[in-house]
């Protein structure tokens, strides 16, 4: 070795971290609740054997979706343009309310801790009832009819968008707003101009998601009476008609793909 060369140590392979014997019992205990849960003790009675034994009679059924009925299309387009419908009115008037009230539900931007407290507090009873929960005690109320699933869409929509809405805004950069309130403003001229250009491209996708959520619980809801495509299904559904209920499941496909694609376009506009 001549003067001033050094011979860099030999790199050996770097040691397996210990696996912490924690994961085997987090798993263990995972994979004995699960027994526990398909066990007879809880009264669930899932038994694989009758699950096999009934893929024939379930693999006959899917049969009968296939091929679709095309011809039974023009009967759809009046329950889906009500679907539409509902869903837009529901998406405008949830989402226009969600947006005051997400500001209420943040930490940042919360006049005080009780109006924090009880929104937070209310809208968890508003996401812990199901949203069909809703539409049968609107249908008792009022009638059978798209009103009661626009209704229930729009407390759904609430609970859905406040909550994404006033995490983020939970998570936005203090700097402007410490800078809006260094220069006097006030609390509604902080959250305008400090806040609510942070999070509106979010405001926006959230928006457009609850739309899209909308068309897919419409077919939940109408099996309660509560208007759209769902009514259709049921009736479909009851008759046998797989093969109509096929074109209603593409049909619902093809709406939901090109309201994805145009939240994708739009978010690129707005960016």
């Amino acid at each position: 070795m001549t003067a001033g060369q050094i011979n860099p140590a030999p790199v050996g392979r770097p040691a397996k971290p210990a696996r912490s014997p924690l994961v085997f019992l987090a798993l263990a205990g995972f994979l004995a609740m699960t027994w526990f849960s398909a066990s007879e003790a809880l009264g669930i009675g899932f038994d694989v054997g009758e699950l096999l034994g009934n893929l024939t009679r379930g693999f006959d059924i899917l049969g009968d979706f296939w091929p679709p009925d095309w011809g039974f299309l023009p009967q759809t387009y009046g329950p889906m343009v009500e679907t539409f419908g509902m869903a837009i009115i529901a998406s405008v008037i949830g989402c226009g309310l969600a947006l005051p009230i997400a500001f209420w539900a943040s930490r940042v931007t919360t006049p005080n801790l009780l109006v924090y407290i009880a929104d937070r507090s209310i809208l968890n009873v508003i996401r812990a009832i199901p949203d069909i929960l809703y539409a049968l005690i609107f249908v008792a109320a009022l009638s059978i009819g798209p009103l009661p699933g626009i209704l229930a869409l729009i407390l759904f929509n609430i609970g859905v968008a406040v909550k994404l809405l006033s995490e983020t805004v939970d998570g936005v950069d203090p700097g402007p707003i410490e800078a809006a309130r260094a220069a006097g403003a006030n609390r509604t001229q902080t959250v305008r101009w400090s806040v609510l250009p942070q999070v509106f491209l979010n405001y926006v996708a959230y928006s457009l998601y609850v739309f899209e959520l909308n068309i897919r619980a419409s077919a939940v809801l109408g099996i309660v009476g509560a208007g759209g495509i769902g009514r259709l299904i049921t009736t479909e559904r009851r008759f046998f008609r797989y093969d109509n209920l096929m074109v209603i499941l593409i049909e619902i496909f093809v709406v939901v793909f090109l309201i994805e694609v145009t939240s994708i376009y739009l978010r690129r506009k707005l960016v």
